[in-house]
């Protein structure tokens, strides 16, 4: 039996992909369509705004590049579609937590580019931490289930 205690951050984050990735949000079955593959997980409600958080914590970046290194960075089991990724744009940006400014992108093309702000960053920190948090209450009920 594994211990919480020998899980690192990852191990845990991987729990929970899996159990998203078996279940989807909130132990609903998994749709098929609505732009999914069939290897591809639905995210839990809410986590989408911290991933487009941390993807911009590596560097400014594009729609389309903020949706592709989320997939790279999930290794796939993450696909967002735009119809997904422009709200929560719009969202993170009233709420203060990402910039957008207007750019050539390395196609030569006018794009929109959003950025981290000062209250972006302390907002990724305090949401990894509860992500954590939870991640770790998980694994317990996953290991005393069993």
């Amino acid at each position: 039996m594994l211990r919480l205690a020998s899980l690192d951050s990852r191990e845990k984050g991987r729990i929970l992909l899996l159990i998203i990735k078996r279940n989807g949000p909130k132990g609903l079955p998994r749709q098929k369509g609505h732009g999914m593959t069939e290897s591809s997980a639905t995210l839990v409600q809410g986590t989408l705004d911290m991933l487009i958080l941390k993807t911009l914590a590596l560097e400014a970046l594009h729609g389309w590049g903020i949706s592709q290194r989320i997939q790279q960075l999930s290794r796939g089991v993450f696909e967002v579609n735009p119809g997904s990724l422009f709200p929560a744009f719009r969202r993170l940006e009233r709420a203060g937590l990402i910039a957008c400014a207007w750019r050539t992108s390395e196609n030569n093309r006018r794009a929109k580019y959003y950025s981290l702000t000062k209250a972006g960053r302390m907002k990724l920190r305090s949401e990894t931490k509860e992500w954590e948090r939870q991640v770790a209450a998980i694994a317990r009920i996953l290991q005393t289930a069993s």
